[in-house]
């Protein structure tokens, strides 16, 4: 969407300021023998008492208030029976809705012990998506986006998980622009408008370039053994700086 008035930009600041206290509600609530299911119900909790909706449940009917992911599960993990071991590296996608307008946002955290290259990766990949939101500016090609990623994933020495992009959001989870590339492409002329209102969720992995679909219809898998790591906000584009949704 693009913000038409005031009262579009309050409504989106509200839905980024639940999912943003969910999202830090569930990361520090992470314990070694938890399940996912138990971790996921702490966020549904958390939504349900603002008033919010689940946006991956009302808009996908997903078996699950978020998405939670471990170690090779890069995204779109089911919440259920599996627990968090020690040294883990734990995804928290938390997307919701609110009176017509939508937030988006999603965080990775390691548990103690944190691999020192599980640290690596949770580092380069929040500084991809904070160099990405730094250089982009009303009136960019969307390629600026993949520009920063792709600067940031090489200086790191990772890769990028090709097939996994950001998006529009606003009144709907996913909206246009669809399948904001996570590299550089010369042939991506699109670009954002005053007031646009997209995500920037890069993810870097230390695995393979492109996520696979489980059998259960939903999670995205790297290799094993490979650590993978997602951030993500939600933003409002200005002739400046992005005003950040979900911060």
């Amino acid at each position: 969407m693009t913000i038409e008035t005031d009262d579009d930009l309050e409504a989106l600041k509200k839905i980024g300021q639940i999912v943003a206290e969910c999202l830090r509600t569930m990361l520090g609530a992470i314990r070694p023998g938890m399940t996912t299911l138990e971790l996921d119900e702490i966020g549904e909790r958390f939504l349900l008492s603002k008033g919010a909706r689940s946006a991956p449940r009302l808009d996908y009917a997903f078996p699950g208030s978020t998405c939670i992911s471990i170690n090779e599960q890069v995204a779109h993990g089911i919440p259920g029976d599996r627990i968090i071991q020690p040294g883990d590296l734990v995804n928290v996608d938390v997307s919701a809705e609110l009176n017509g307008y939508y937030g988006d946002t999603g965080g990775s955290i390691g548990v103690a012990p944190v691999p020192e290259l599980a640290q690596k990766v949770c580092v380069a990949t929040r500084a991809a998506r904070d160099r990405a939101i730094d250089s982009l500016r009303a009136g960019d090609r969307l390629s600026v986006i993949g520009r920063a990623i792709e600067k940031q994933a090489k200086a790191s020495g990772l890769r990028i998980v090709r097939n996994l992009c950001s998006h529009g959001v606003g009144r709907k989870l996913h909206e246009p622009p669809e399948a904001i590339l996570p590299y550089y492409s010369p042939r991506e002329h699109r670009t954002v408008r005053y007031g646009d209102v997209i995500t920037i969720e890069p993810f870097l992995t230390t695995g393979r370039e492109a996520v696979e679909e489980a059998s259960d219809g939903w999670t995205l898998l790297n290799e094993r053994g490979s650590w993978t790591a997602q951030y993500e906000h939600t933003l409002v584009i200005t002739r400046g700086r992005p005003l950040i949704m979900t911060a």
